[in-house]
């Protein structure tokens, strides 16, 4: 039998950081988790053993410790970026570097003082390779939303297995998975954020929904709209059923005021929205 070694990669997930910035009284945080993978000439490690060409993950770790005391932690595409580029160029035997960082919001509750924020994560994805490519994917999981009208499911397919019910009326809701690659040329990482945050949340709440596909669209349209620098946009959004609770026995009507929030089984709608332009990726978004 004849084998070889396929595509391959390694790294340490999830190092937790913390990087505060004290100047005078009033602090700023900043709360991420980075995740590396490496890979490159790595044939040797795993046919014989042979560790000459691994750099360890324990020092990926470190790397990002140090890097934060270092260059401090500003937006978190470009800190990906830096610890990217630092191990393709540091290291012969690396060939590619992908940088995952999810960073959490804390409000401030007084000038050294901060609570949680409970809304979603901000996300990127770098990927950087010797030959000086690479690709910055930005983006948010965990923004959960939820219209309690505006909604309707009807007209779909039907067959001996169908038991859904057509519906004019309601409820819609999900928690957004969105992930938005960039064009070329200088950006404020912050600034698409926050535009592309404000169009998602507001085509999700004006669209009237005959389907979750139809809703996933309208919100791709308008980030691509108002965000001229980000050339495609994808989407994941489970449909976070909510169904009505059947109270008959007690004498008492229900007209979707009463539900039950289900958390499984769920629908799961994917799609991308792109620009006719668009430029290939030239990696893997993942």
């Amino acid at each position: 039998m004849s084998v070889k070694l396929g595509p391959n990669r390694y790294g340490k997930a999830e190092t937790r950081l913390v990087h505060v910035v004290r100047e005078g009284p009033v602090h700023r945080i900043k709360d991420i988790t980075v995740s590396t993978s490496l890979s490159g000439d790595m044939e040797a490690v795993h046919l014989t053993g042979d560790n000459a060409s691994v750099l360890p993950t324990d020092t990926q770790k470190n790397t990002a410790y140090a890097f934060a005391r270092k260059h401090g932690v500003g937006q978190i595409e470009e800190f990906a970026q830096l610890l990217a580029r630092h191990f393709v160029s540091s290291q012969p035997s690396i060939h590619h570097a992908r940088v995952q960082i999810e960073e959490y919001a804390w409000d401030r509750a007084g000038p050294h003082s901060f609570v949680r924020d409970g809304g979603e994560v901000r996300t990127c994805v770098v990927h950087h390779d010797r030959d000086g490519r690479g690709t910055v994917v930005s983006g948010l999981t965990d923004l959960v939303v939820l219209n309690t009208a505006g909604s309707e499911f009807h007209g779909y397919l039907v067959d001996e297995y169908t038991t859904l019910p057509p519906t004019r009326d309601r409820i819609l809701a999900t928690a957004v998975t969105a992930r938005w690659r960039h064009t070329g040329g200088t950006r404020s990482y912050a600034g698409s954020y926050e535009k592309l945050r404000a169009a998602l949340l507001d085509a999700f709440a004006g669209t009237h929904s005959l389907s979750l596909q139809q809703t996933l669209y309208a919100m791709g349209e308008r980030a691509l709209s108002v965000c001229p620098e980000i050339c495609e946009v994808r989407l994941v959004m489970p449909n976070k059923h909510h169904v009505a609770v059947d109270l008959s026995p007690f004498g008492l009507d229900n007209d979707n005021v009463v539900l039950q929030a289900l958390d499984r089984p769920y629908g799961l709608i994917e799609g991308s929205v792109l620009r006719e332009d668009a430029p290939d990726a030239g990696f893997a978004w993942e």
